[in-house]
């Protein structure tokens, strides 16, 4: 069993960075950052393989968004700049059974967190 917690969220205005944090209790394979928006289906941000080699981003934010991991401290972050009012979501964290590649879809993932929210103002 693993269980995830994130932090970092909270109000930036459009330009501004944040940097999620999501803490892992338990062994973790692929991780990645998922949001939804209201209304909207929840939608892949970024992955990273369990040992940092690899990351894949969704469209809507490369360029802009950097994931990382920090084993050591069994942590993944994503870095997030030049933040856009479409940014807007309730940002996941997730993990996946033992896998060593990229992970894109939710339903790929076995453990998720609570959640925090992040608000892009314009």
């Amino acid at each position: 069993q693993v269980q995830l917690v994130e932090s970092g969220g909270g109000l930036v205005q459009a330009g501004g960075s944040l940097r999620l944090s999501c803490a892992a209790s338990g062994r973790t394979y692929a991780m990645g950052w998922f949001r939804q928006a209201p209304g909207k289906e929840r939608e892949f941000v970024a992955c990273i393989t369990w040992t940092g080699g690899s990351t894949s981003y969704g469209d809507s934010v490369k360029g802009r968004f950097t994931i990382s991991r920090d084993n050591a401290k069994n942590t993944v972050y994503l870095q997030m700049s030049s933040l856009k009012p479409e940014d807007t979501a309730v940002y996941y964290c997730a993990s996946s059974a033992p896998y060593l590649g990229i992970l894109v879809r939710p339903r790929e993932y076995d453990y998720w967190g609570q959640g925090t929210q992040v608000t892009v103002s314009s």
